[in-house]
């Protein structure tokens, strides 16, 4: 775990910074595609969580996806080393630079996409399996906090290191290195085999779910009153309340409603299009009432996304020297979130739960976990649109609008402030959302669980790149030389957005009930 992810983290910690020095790709195509990137990288977890849950199981998925990992770092690693595989560098102050060419970028998109196929493939399937090895909720529930901990230690790593090698020594030996961390990871991950708890595929739940809609529609007509048969996995018959499907999506009863048509010539009743199980309803409807939470976390990645960008395009304007002989890296900046959000999640697994406990003689639940990074997100873009107007007006107090390529005479630290704030928020949120999944979710969705954060990121970064583009199309705000934009104006309606997404979160929150029964011992709804 500990390697991929500091091999994952040294090729996309930089990758905007790589785009635009070494392939002379402009500033705001290079956030485009590393926005791309990204969503691919939180979009192929589900296919690798779906295989995983159906046919492979989580060791095999892990092991293949790490192999390929390996091939796009070695492939990234002789691009950055052999020169005809990217275009003449360009001149200092020049407003023209050569492209690169199809050959050039094919090679180039393919190492990306090798890269992102297997960084997909391993990171939330390993939450998954590690979770596997585990029995209590509670013990699953570190697991999580200490997987983002490591997560975030390995890609800080990276973020410092790797990066300061690839923008000082080369970028084949900073490639290189991720190639080795990989190539060490997968060997480690392939020597426990024999010690791990590995669970077996029993095929595919997403074929009882749409079996449960195909028998609810089949039997629409069919009237649905207290006392009925229903199709238990016993193949039983019971007609006590607590083992009949629940009276939420009632529409979804007809699918376990036993019927004379339902019945084989044997006399038994079974599975099939025409009749599901209770238990196969009830997964259906828990998927369907945590769908609305799932949604808020859309806009919270999307902000994220937005941010860490434009962080990334505002230190290179500013002056990074800390002392005469030091300059920070425009792509390390990013380890002062990962930094923060790895020291906040020690604070909240090892101080503030306790102490909330001790006080309140009740648990912080999981859902308060989470509301509280939608405030910190708010308040983070509300701090960065405060800066970038400090920044902006440096900028035309010293006539710098139009001087390409000039040093903003103005800290690039003051950029840390916000980037701690929100690692802070993230260390409530993403490990939150990913314990409520894992409890919430049927067990035959276990890995799909863990991905469903994965997928919300991917979500947010498609919507980062198409926010970007539209502003970028249609208003003054953010142009290739951010000197001459608006970038707090982007700033304030993410903190509007963050608001609106807010409100909905509290909604859906209220509106949810638990179904583990830990959570129930803290309230009926989800945010008491």
């Amino acid at each position: 775990m500990f390697g991929l992810s500091l091999a994952a983290g040294g090729v996309g910690a930089n990758l905007i910074v790589f785009l635009i020095k070494e392939f002379n790709i402009k500033s705001i195509s290079a956030t485009q595609i590393s926005n791309v990137l990204l969503g691919c990288n939180n979009l192929f977890p589900i296919a690798a969580a779906i295989i995983a849950d159906s046919f492979l199981g989580s060791f095999n998925v892990i092991s293949i996806s790490a192999f390929v990992s390996f091939l796009g770092t070695l492939l990234l690693t002789f691009e950055a080393t052999i020169h005809t595989l990217r275009p003449p560098p360009c001149g200092i102050g020049a407003y023209t630079c050569e492209s690169p060419s199809k050959l050039q970028l094919g090679v180039l998109y393919m190492a990306l996409t090798l890269c992102s196929l297997g960084l997909g493939g391993t990171r939330y399937t390993i939450a998954t399996m590690g979770a596997d090895q585990f029995d209590k909720a509670s013990d699953q529930g570190k697991l999580f906090n200490y997987y983002f901990l490591a997560l975030y230690i390995a890609s800080a790593i990276s973020f410092i290191g790797v990066v300061y090698i690839q923008d000082n020594v080369g970028w084949g030996l900073g490639f290189g290195i991720c190639a080795m961390a990989n190539a060490i990871g997968l060997a480690a991950f392939l020597c426990g085999k024999g010690i791990y708890r590995q669970i077996k595929p029993k095929g595919s739940p997403f074929m009882s779910i749409a079996r449960v809609v195909v028998a609810a529609i089949r039997k629409r007509k069919r009237a649905l009153t207290i006392l009925q048969d229903y199709h238990h996995e016993n193949n039983g018959v019971s007609k006590m309340p607590i083992n009949t499907p629940s009276k939420s999506f009632r529409f979804l009863n007809r699918a376990a409603l036993k019927t004379e048509n339902d019945r084989g010539l044997d006399g038994s009743y079974s599975s099939s299009w025409k009749l599901c199980t209770v238990k196969e309803v009830e997964d259906l409807k828990t998927l369907v009432k945590i769908s609305p939470l799932w949604t808020t976390g859309i806009l919270v990645s999307t902000t994220i996304g937005m941010f860490n960008n434009l962080t990334i395009l505002q230190a290179l304007t500013m002056d990074r020297h800390l002392g005469p002989n030091f300059k920070i890296p425009a792509g390390s900046f990013l380890v002062f979130n990962l930094l923060a959000t790895a020291a906040s999640i020690i604070l909240i697994d090892r101080f503030l739960l306790p102490t909330w406990q001790n006080m309140t003689h009740r648990s912080l639940t999981l859902l308060q976990r989470i509301g509280t990074g939608h405030v910190i997100n708010v308040l983070t873009m509300v701090g960065s649109a405060l800066i970038e107007k400090r920044r902006l007006h440096v900028v035309q107090t010293q006539n710098l609008s139009f001087q390409l390529g000039v040093t903003v005479p103005m800290s690039s630290l003051w950029l840390v402030i916000t980037l701690i704030i929100i690692g802070i928020g993230e260390a409530f949120h993403f490990p939150g959302q990913v314990a409520l999944f894992y409890q919430e979710f049927p067990k035959s969705l276990r890995s799909t669980s863990t991905a469903m954060i994965s997928l919300l990121l991917a979500v947010g970064f498609y919507l980062t790149t198409a926010i970007t583009d539209l502003l970028h199309r249609f208003t003054g705000w953010l142009p290739n030389d951010i000197n001459k934009g608006r970038l707090d104006n982007v700033y304030w309606m993410l903190a509007l957005l963050g608001v609106i997404n807010l409100g909905y979160f509290l909604i859906c929150a209220n509106l949810f009930s638990y179904q583990n029964i830990d959570e129930k011992q803290d309230g009926p709804t989800g945010l008491m």
